[in-house]
């Protein structure tokens, strides 16, 4: 095998999780009087956990008591509200269940909050990851290389064994700072051309096209 371990961003790689997202930062937005966002504004707000998020979402300007009220209102809801609409990528659970059959690890590493992250690998992808790991306190987010350090410590997998994968250009930073190989993936919330504009060197566009070059047959 070409790699002992496969880690993987979650929203936009494994997940479709936009509409929720969507809807729970509107929920918090309106709740304080603040103007919705569009589905393609929330597609380019996310990658850097809630608090980045919901500080993009505001309006410019916004007092740091707004952003910690919006924040507090999206976490109320978005806990209640994760998977109405979220589901798996077409084919990705049937491909990390192979990569597993072939013995190769695999992990989650998200900024997404680790309740959501819990609660969402429970929830679709339940025994198929050999580790499962959200933003928490005392670890950096991405592009960090921090919560990848800690995945690959519980996988007992060293980064020249392990390919990171995901969709955008902090899945792409997160990959180099980890001195890790990355694998894009072109269903995500950035796209191909955003991809190649990083200098991606390996890009995915089915579930089929990640098992060949993770197992690099």
């Amino acid at each position: 095998m070409k790699y002992k371990a496969a880690i993987f961003d979650m929203d936009g790689t494994i997940l479709n999780t936009l509409t929720d997202l969507q809807s729970a930062v509107n929920y918090a937005l309106n709740k304080n009087g603040l103007p919705s966002r569009t589905y393609e504004e929330v597609r380019f707000f996310v990658g850097n956990g809630i608090l980045k998020l919901i500080q993009r979402a505001v309006p410019q300007n916004s007092s740091e008591k707004i952003i910690q009220q919006v924040y507090d209102d999206f976490t109320t809801y978005y806990k209640a509200h994760n998977a109405d609409t979220t589901k798996p990528y077409e084919g990705i659970t049937d491909a990390i269940s192979e990569l597993k059959k072939l013995g190769i690890k695999t992990a989650v590493v998200s900024n997404k909050a680790d309740y959501g992250v819990q609660a969402l690998v429970k929830d679709f992808f339940d025994g198929l990851f050999d580790a499962a790991i959200g933003q928490q306190e005392g670890l950096s987010t991405k592009p960090s290389a921090d919560m990848v350090n800690l995945a690959l410590t519980r996988l007992n997998v060293q980064n020249q064994d392990a390919v990171y994968i995901g969709d955008s250009d902090v899945d792409f930073e997160t990959a180099k700072n980890s001195k890790m190989d990355f694998i894009g993936v072109d269903w995500g919330f950035r796209g191909r051309e955003f991809l190649l504009k990083l200098g991606t060197q390996n890009i995915a566009s089915t579930a089929n096209d990640l098992i060949s070059i993770i197992t690099g047959n």
